[in-house]
């Protein structure tokens, strides 16, 4: 399995990233409330953005990378990103 960072779009409107090995099971983890303390009070969640990485290590800088982002920029990404592109 390979790593990927990814957006998640909260009921909200709000947008949390994060990295994983298995975008399936994590998705599912943040709509049963175990994924993240952010993600549990703002369910359901959708994915609104995914890109694999080299390995863990580019992943969460990557990761880092996409929370630093404003919320501008990670809509511009989310917009541009289809679901066919998922890693």
């Amino acid at each position: 399995m390979g790593w990927s960072v990814y957006l998640v779009r909260c009921r909200d409107g709000s947008l949390y990233a994060g990295c994983t090995t298995d975008l399936d099971r994590r998705i599912a983890a943040h709509n049963a409330g175990t994924g993240a303390k952010y993600t549990r009070a703002r369910r359901p969640v959708t994915l609104a953005y995914a890109s694999p990485c080299e390995g863990r290590s580019d992943a969460l800088r990557q990761e880092a990378a996409l929370k630093k982002l404003p919320k501008v920029r990670k809509e511009a990404l989310a917009a541009g990103w289809q679901k066919g592109d998922t890693p």
